[in-house]
């Protein structure tokens, strides 16, 4: 019997596919991570994003490859565009297996966009930058979303020195040794940070992070030490100083990973304004 083909467009244009062929789809994803133990599937059983993903598909037509993503979170950190990619045969085009998937995925992972990619697009190795978001809320005087907001802004209650957190975050821009932000990391500890900047609505302090790459646990320590200089415990020269002394010892604790959001990975050459307005969508604030 002669095979049937089913054609699609891919990302790069017309591309010819078998039904029972294998083809290469990208996931855009969000989810809250409360009740995740992170990213990455566990072989103990710990609740995760890859598991629960791996879990939809396993329920859909076709054979299907792990879910690989952009990045991995850990435990309590949310994702407002994580990108995924999984090797599938299933013949269902992008929207319909984007409706299929978020019929099998429990209420705190949703899937935002499927679309047919090249079969050399990674999620992971194909990005050029990734962008964070990490929260924080002024409370002392205003207890706003206390309860509400407990598992996704970090609460402060004491007065803060916003302006000189926000001075402090140009030390971080452009290529450095980050080994003073970073915890349990074998890499390389060399990144340029692309974009740093703490931006103040009423008494929400909003950190965006973009960088070419991340070491584990920098943005949450980033965070930390621009804390520090909030409260007085450091100067915003000491930052510099901080970086220079490539000793974890010498930055801020890393803060809680509940505030925390993966917010882009982009797959082409850095340009603030399209990221802009990309998170603005994502945040549901474009204008």
């Amino acid at each position: 019997m002669q095979r049937r083909v089913r054609w699609y467009r891919s990302a790069v244009g017309d591309k010819e596919d078998a039904v029972n062929g294998k083809r290469r789809v990208a996931l855009t994803l969000e989810f809250d991570g409360h009740q995740f133990k992170g990213w990455q599937w566990q072989p103990t059983g710990e609740r995760t994003v890859q598991g629960v993903l791996q879990a939809a598909f396993a329920n859909l037509p076709g054979e299907h490859g792990n879910v690989h993503g952009a990045g991995r979170t850990d435990a309590g950190v949310h994702a407002l565009a994580m990108v995924a990619h999984v090797d599938t045969s299933t013949p269902l085009a992008p929207e319909r297996l984007r409706l299929a998937l978020n019929a099998h995925l429990p209420n705190d992972v949703a899937v935002l966009e499927v679309r047919d990619v090249p079969e050399t697009f990674e999620a992971q190795f194909s990005a050029t930058y990734r962008r964070y978001l990490y929260r924080m809320r002024l409370v002392r005087g205003a207890p706003r979303g206390l309860a509400l907001d407990r598992n996704r802004v970090l609460m402060i209650h004491k007065p803060l020195d916003v302006d000189a957190m926000q001075r402090a975050t140009q030390a971080f821009l452009g290529f450095h040794d980050f080994s003073s932000l970073a915890t349990q990391e074998t890499r390389s500890k060399e990144r340029t940070v692309l974009l740093c900047d703490l931006r103040v609505q009423d008494r929400d302090l909003d950190l965006h992070v973009a960088a070419d790459g991340f070491l584990r646990g920098m943005v949450r320590t980033l965070a930390g030490t621009l804390l520090r200089v909030g409260q007085g415990s450091m100067r915003v020269e000491d930052v510099q100083e901080v970086l220079e002394a490539r000793d974890r010892r010498r930055a801020g604790r890393s803060l809680p990973a509940h505030a925390l959001y993966f917010a882009e990975a982009g797959y082409t050459p850095w340009d603030a304004e399209a990221s802009e307005a990309y998170v603005a969508r994502r945040l549901g604030r474009a204008g």
